[in-house]
């Protein structure tokens, strides 16, 4: 006689899963830890590649410090790796766009702010300024630095450090108080001293080498000194931003490399970064090199180089 099926026992739960083995279960307990460890570094290390190591120090050098070199001082500064950086003009005075070629505006070095021409052209012809990019020019400007130092003014080897007192135009007996570190690419530069200056035209450059030549090297310190001959218009200071952003990465690069392998032959890390005797010998080697594969890629810039001495 059947059974009735509603009168059968529940059939027995099904069993439960296997543990796995204790090496098992640790194993995968490392290979999370590592992944989550993993994603840490790559974070980190993202970081890092922006931060740390040697960076070489560059200056950037025009006529008037203001569209040339400091679109270039912008781009080092503002580059996925930043570089220390400070810039100059090598004229007797700003000089920026009028209402003709005869009118100029003209500002003296080292006493006017760029907010402070910023204000005066914003008062005197808005239309006119921000049509020439004038206006767009020094707003910029005015988030890099202070205002246009003059490349002969400079004291080099004096610590760039602290509050500057400038005795600002249009105040009577007042001062204009800022700081060197509010500079974009202030941090690294507070010895006063560079390791390449890059000129944007070639009388630019002339200055600068004839200077140094004047000024008798009394640090004894090597320099490279680059010009790349770039129009004085605001297109071409922005394709001249890049190429000067990309031979800064080169040089840089090859420092890096000539530094290890100074550092791994037993020379002291400060003396290359000191650019003492013999430390950069392999750098400096280097450097023709570099300009030349450069030069290849941006044969619309002509570029001139030396090597000089504070």
């Amino acid at each position: 006689m059947s059974t009735d099926p509603r009168r059968r026992p529940p059939p027995p739960p099904p069993p439960p899963p296997e543990e796995p083995p204790q090496e098992e279960h640790e194993a995968m307990a490392q290979m999370d830890a590592a992944g989550e460890k993993t994603q840490d570094e790559r974070k980190t290390s993202s970081v890092e590649k922006q931060d740390d190591g040697f960076k070489l120090r560059f200056c950037t050098v025009c006529a008037s410090n203001n569209n040339r070199s400091m679109e270039a001082h912008l781009r080092l500064t503002t580059a996925p790796t930043p570089y220390p950086t400070i810039s100059f003009g090598t004229g007797s005075l700003v000089r920026l766009p009028g209402p003709s070629i005869s009118q100029p505006n003209v500002y003296n070095f080292n006493s006017t702010s760029y907010a402070a021409m910023y204000s005066e052209l914003l008062s005197k012809d808005q239309r006119l300024y921000n049509a020439n990019g004038i206006l767009p020019m020094l707003e910029r400007n005015k988030n890099v630095k202070w205002g246009p130092e003059r490349w002969q003014d400079w004291k080099v080897g004096v610590p760039r450090v602290g509050k500057r007192w400038h005795v600002q135009e249009g105040t009577e007996g007042g001062g204009a108080e800022a700081e060197y570190k509010d500079d974009k690419g202030y941090f690294g530069t507070e010895s006063g001293t560079v390791d390449v200056v890059i000129t944007c035209e070639e009388r630019c450059w002339d200055a600068v080498v004839d200077d140094l030549l004047n000024r008798g090297a009394p640090l004894n310190r090597p320099v490279h000194v680059f010009n790349v001959d770039i129009k004085d218009n605001h297109e071409e200071a922005l394709v001249g931003g890049r190429a000067i952003l990309e031979l800064a990465d080169a040089l840089n690069a090859a420092a890096r490399e000539e530094r290890d392998v100074w550092v791994k032959g037993g020379g002291a890390a400060n003396g290359f970064e000191r650019g003492s005797a013999g430390a950069r010998g392999g750098f400096d080697e280097r450097v023709p090199e570099i300009l030349e594969k450069w030069q290849d890629r941006w044969p619309n810039l002509p570029a001139l180089w030396t090597l000089a001495w504070f």
